[in-house]
């Protein structure tokens, strides 16, 4: 997310967390865009993904989505919501990042 601010490319946002996660041996796993815009509706254009020249602007609200699928296994997608200012941007979702176990009992019927 350090690149994501006012001027910078959709595609080039995209690009740089598709090589962190390249990177860390899981390219293959991730199979989607980065992100994309909301406004009216959840799904928007412009999108973080390579075909997307649109530059970020303020004002815009982008989402953050990296999200890695292990078939067999499993997967994961960590999302923020965030509003291009003039400087940067806003990070709107204040959730930890920091894993957290949750213990589940099965039910015995």
């Amino acid at each position: 997310m350090k690149i994501i601010g006012p001027g910078v490319r959709c595609c080039d946002v995209d690009d740089v967390g598709r090589s962190i996660i390249a990177d860390a041996g899981y390219g293959p796993n991730f199979g989607h865009s980065l992100g994309h815009s909301l406004g009216l509706f959840i799904h928007e254009s412009p999108a973080l993904r390579l075909t997307d020249q649109t530059i970020l602007q303020p004002g815009m609200v982008i989402t953050v989505e990296p999200g890695i699928y292990i078939p067999g296994w499993g997967g994961v997608r960590i999302e923020d919501l965030l509003v291009i200012t003039e400087d940067g941007y806003r990070n709107l979702t204040t959730s930890t990042k920091d894993l957290q176990i949750i213990n589940v009992r099965e039910e015995v019927h």
